[in-house]
């Protein structure tokens, strides 16, 4: 009993899936109905000769939609590929990666900040995973754009903290009403990439971030805090 119930599913899969398959009208079976309907037609009342042309019309029009469709998902897939391939040439590069979060081993972290608008004041504070302010660094350059600082590690009295995954949150005033945006960067070198998900991932000291989420990547030996105006 337990091998005819299982060939039922079988089949009634089997079924779900070819009339999943046959629900949409495709090329082959436009072509099929056109053909079908030039043969079946009344001699005394023939197919009305503008009417088979626009019939014709449309079945141009499909074929082309297919082959664009055929020929778009294609060139998604060479401009996916060639982004992978792309990302690997990253590998002993520094990235500046838009992100909060970021993890500490006890060496110096380059965290930085990118200004977009007009801001007066603008500070970084050092979280823990609990949550916690352990450190907070105020901002000397107030203009648009990148801008970097170094974090030794060390809490708010100077005492080494733990390794751990730490995170950036923002504080800015602005003292016009102007709109400014502030968001957090980190940077570090790239080890490694990521090829197993849909999108690659580099890999750095300071954890794995997505590849869309780079702002830009300099000679590892060039400092960040040159590249500030970036």
């Amino acid at each position: 009993m337990t091998t005819v119930a299982g060939t039922t599913n079988t089949s009634s899969n089997t079924a779900t899936t070819s009339s999943s398959k046959t629900s949409a009208l495709g090329q082959d079976q436009f072509l099929t109905l056109l053909v079908a309907q030039l043969q079946n037609q009344d001699p005394l009342n023939p197919a009305d000769a503008t009417e088979f042309t626009s019939q014709l019309a449309q079945y141009s029009q499909l074929e082309q939609l297919f082959n664009l469709n055929d020929s778009m998902e294609q060139l998604a897939t060479a401009q996916n590929n060639s982004e992978r391939l792309s990302a690997l040439t990253l590998i002993g590069q520094d990235v500046v990666v838009e992100n909060s979060e970021f993890t500490f081993s006890k060496e110096s972290v380059e965290i930085g900040y990118k200004v977009d608008g007009t801001v007066t004041d603008v500070d970084l504070l050092i979280k823990n995973s609990d949550g916690k302010t352990v450190a907070t660094l105020s901002a000397s350059d107030l203009s648009e754009g990148n801008h970097f600082l170094t974090w030794d590690g060390k809490n708010s009295s100077g005492t080494a903290l733990d390794p751990g995954t730490y995170s950036i949150q923002i504080s800015a005033k602005n003292g016009t009403t102007a709109s400014a945006s502030v968001s957090p960067l980190v940077r570090s070198e790239v080890t490694g990439i990521d090829l197993s998900g849909s999108e690659a991932k580099i890999v750095t000291a300071l954890g794995e971030y997505a590849i869309s989420a780079i702002h830009g990547a300099y000679d590892s030996t060039q400092s960040a805090l040159a590249d500030s105006d970036g």
